[in-house]
């Protein structure tokens, strides 16, 4: 993903990208990276940014959509080696199926939806109070992957 970004990044000549890489051994050549940033930094910086892209972790989409930013998430996935299981896959399809994220599920996907979003306004923040639909589809996921898991 950070590969894809930082390429995306070069072609089109935007420098006001940041992404926190993690311990990926990519260099990126074109934009700003660190390996690990603290939550409050995180939060800085998502409050400065004008789009999100993130794999599907649950703090990321959550952080996104209270400050108000549109998010493109990219599902680690088992097959590929990136995460023990696909409960990522699962988080984007139900946050997608809400319209609250956009989902990238191959690079170029990401691409195509990093060149859509280019001039991006912040979207409706979350509220302190969560809509009963998103808490009934919360629970719905939380009960459906514990009964999964239980199995």
């Amino acid at each position: 993903m950070i590969r894809t970004i930082d390429e995306w990044a070069g072609a089109t000549g935007r420098i006001d990208i940041f992404a926190q890489t993690g311990p990926s051994d990519y260099r990126a050549r074109h934009i700003r990276t660190e390996r690990f940033i603290d939550a409050t930094e995180f939060r800085e910086r998502v409050e400065a940014a004008s789009l999100v892209i993130s794999h599907a972790g649950m703090g990321s989409i959550i952080t996104a959509l209270e400050l108000g930013k549109r998010i493109v998430v990219m599902p680690r996935r088992a097959s590929f080696g990136e995460h023990r299981n696909d409960h990522q896959l699962a988080t984007a399809k139900r946050f997608a199926e809400q319209g609250a994220i956009m989902v990238a599920f191959t690079e170029q996907e990401l691409i195509d939806s990093l060149d859509r979003l280019q001039s991006v306004n912040e979207t409706e923040r979350l509220t302190a109070q969560a809509s009963p639909h998103l808490i009934s589809t919360i629970r719905t996921f939380i009960e459906g992957g514990v009964t999964a898991s239980t199995k």
